[in-house]
């Protein structure tokens, strides 16, 4: 019987020691668990807060610091390390960051945060792109209705703040800040007071080449956020800003408060003066981009845009030739500008046009193009934006005058107060239609991003008898204006818009995953 007890005792002892063991490990094993947890919560936690930090600063890539002057070629600039306390403001641990810009005017960030729990060896990483879309991430926005006629197509998504009429076919979203709205008669509305139409709509009559009635509707959206046009004229400011501290005789300038209203006369690669205290449309500067990544730069003290080519359209004084882009690839105007490429240009470039001590809209800049503006590649290596207080206007000398043709426009446009047009009438001669091309090999190609306050347009149609210099084309009647045309979008400007092109929201996460080494 006492060896029954012995073996009784033994077997118990076996038993608790196993289960003491096991509690052991399983509590280790939970508290390894809970650790690495909390280190992972601290990473994200991480991500969080640069993507605050970079919606609060969008340029800073180092933490609100200056080091390391160069990235890690890998994982960017870091390492930059913070403390993570709770709501109590105890320290729960830390996470660890690196910041790599992808470049090139991209507005995607990839964060690295790493997270470690106090008490803990062992950390999380997580690793997120973060990004934040321009006003070239639409093929056309606009703060103005639009209408596309069952001729058209668009191409990229299509953006209003008023509202949309689609008869042509469509391959993105559609989409319109309001519910409902009453579009004008020029905007494909009825013409009423009480003539309201959804955000975004078509007209049920129209069923060729695409069908109103049985089209899929999927991909229009109404109401969607705003797009805040009065944003771009703080983007104007920070852009002159980018270009007086570009060169070492303006670099003061930028830090002072009243930075955008400085006017020196001091030229630079970067910043173009004004040419005169008082303003006058046809006075300002050419810029000639070239395919070796520099430019031609040109007073221009007159224009005449009846005349053709804009050799002869423009009364030109030569400053200089083979300027290098500024490595901020930012070129701003304090006056016009004309712009065209020779014979194309390869790099990537924002030049921007605003007399920004004005609040006078008739003396606001323009930008005009005076010719083929194309890249030399249509891979997301070249990228030119042109950014105008105004309007962007292609000038009725641009296209060849007569004869076959294919004339092309590579950019992203944007006017923050004006037009992004053709003209229908000279501004030399306002009561005179600007000329037309109507014959099928003559053709405009745009391929890019419009951005648009008021009209966007590459075709007027004439409804009386002949006016101007318009053409007549046997359908449609006379059109000034490339009747032939076709956009499309650059969606390599989707994420990679030119150098510090203005933004119409603030970042978000694109991706995001976790990685199991680390940095």
């Amino acid at each position: 019987m006492i060896a029954g007890l012995l073996s009784l005792i033994i077997a118990f002892s076996i038993m608790a020691v196993a289960v003491v063991e096991t509690t052991t490990t399983n509590l280790f094993v939970t508290g390894s668990t809970v650790k690495s947890q909390q280190s992972f919560n601290i990473a994200e936690a991480g991500l969080n807060y640069y993507m605050w930090h970079l919606n609060h600063n969008p340029t800073d890539y180092k933490d609100g610091g200056t080091m390391p002057t160069t990235p890690d070629p890998k994982l960017g600039y870091g390492p930059y390390i913070h403390n993570y306390t709770d709501i109590d403001g105890v320290n729960q641990g830390t996470y660890t960051l690196w910041i790599n810009p992808a470049g090139n005017g991209s507005t995607v960030v990839t964060v690295r945060s790493i997270g470690q729990a106090t008490g803990s060896t062992k950390t999380r990483t997580v690793v997120s792109k973060i990004g934040s879309p321009s006003f070239a991430s639409y093929a056309v926005v606009s703060d103005s209705a639009l209408w596309f006629g069952n001729t058209e197509s668009a191409d990229g998504p299509v953006d209003s703040n008023q509202g949309v009429r689609m008869d042509g076919s469509s391959n993105s979203t559609v989409s319109s800040a309001n519910a409902t709205y009453t579009p004008a008669y020029a905007n494909g509305g009825c013409g009423g007071s009480n003539c309201s139409y959804p955000g975004v709509w078509c007209n049920s009559a129209v069923t060729s080449p695409v069908n109103c009635n049985t089209r899929s509707k999927s991909a229009w959206i109404y109401p969607a956020p705003t797009i805040d046009f009065n944003q771009v004229s703080g983007s104007l400011c920070t852009t002159k800003k980018i270009a007086f501290a570009a060169n070492a005789s303006t670099a003061s300038l930028a830090s002072m408060p009243n930075a955008c209203n400085q006017i020196p006369n001091t030229l630079t690669s970067s910043y173009l003066p004004q040419r005169s205290p008082s303003y006058s449309q046809s006075r300002g500067y050419l810029v000639v981009l070239n395919p070796n990544g520099t430019y031609n730069l040109y007073y221009v003290n007159a224009e005449n845009d009846q005349a053709t080519p804009y050799t002869s359209a423009l009364t030109l004084q030569s400053v200089s030739t083979n300027v290098t882009i500024p490595s901020s690839g930012v070129i701003f105007a304090e006056d016009n500008v004309w712009v065209l490429s020779n014979p194309s240009y390869h790099g990537r470039v924002t030049i921007a046009a605003g007399r920004l001590t004005s609040n006078n809209a008739s003396t606001y800049a323009n930008i005009v193009i005076a010719g083929p503006l194309k890249y030399s590649l249509k891979d997301g290596t070249d990228a030119v934006g042109l950014v105008s207080q105004n309007s962007i206007i292609i000038a009725p000398y641009a296209p060849p005058a007569s004869g076959a043709f294919t004339y092309e426009i590579d950019g992203a446009l944007l006017a923050e107060n004006g037009n992004v047009w053709y003209p229908g009438n000279y501004r030399t001669n306002q009561n005179r239609c600007t000329r037309g091309w109507t014959n099928s090999n003559q053709q405009f190609l745009f391929y890019g991003s419009v951005a648009s306050r008021q009209t966007w347009t590459w075709t007027w149609l004439d409804g009386g008898g002949q006016c101007g210099d318009a053409a007549y084309d046997n359908v449609n009647g006379y059109i000034s204006g490339i009747e032939n045309n076709t956009s499309q979008y650059d969606y390599n400007l989707l994420y990679s818009p030119p150098p510090s092109y203005p933004l119409t929201s603030g970042y978000n996460i694109l991706s995001w995953r976790e990685v199991i080494r680390h940095p």
